[in-house]
């Protein structure tokens, strides 16, 4: 075989493994961008997850608020239901108790 074949094989041997080189680098680069990609598509559905997390803790806190501010309403309108039906029952006593200590007075006075 003469030098300028020996020199053309190698020269298209290079090529050849240049070609391969650029191959494996651009698909190096496009399984990076895949990478990237994906992984970005996976941190978006953990922040969307979070988020809906978020909000179901929210509106479940909300509810509970809502039903314990239900129940001291309750509690507070029995207990001034009790004062008033207590204050109601006291009511013709001390009108009896005011009237009677009026009366002590205006006789004391005269």
């Amino acid at each position: 075989m003469a030098r300028p074949e020996v020199l053309d094989q190698i020269k298209e041997a290079e090529d050849d493994v240049d070609d391969i080189v650029a191959e494996a680098q651009a698909d190096r680069d496009e399984i990076i961008a895949e990478a990237h990609e994906r992984a970005d598509e996976i941190r978006s559905e953990a922040e969307q997850d979070a988020d809906e997390l978020a909000e179901r803790r929210l509106s479940d806190a909300r509810a509970e608020i809502e039903r314990e501010r239900e129940s001291i309403l309750e509690q507070g309108n029995a207990e001034r239901e009790s004062l008033e039906a207590s204050a109601s029952e006291r009511e013709a006593d001390v009108i009896e108790e005011i009237i009677t200590t009026f009366e002590e007075t205006v006789h004391a006075q005269t």
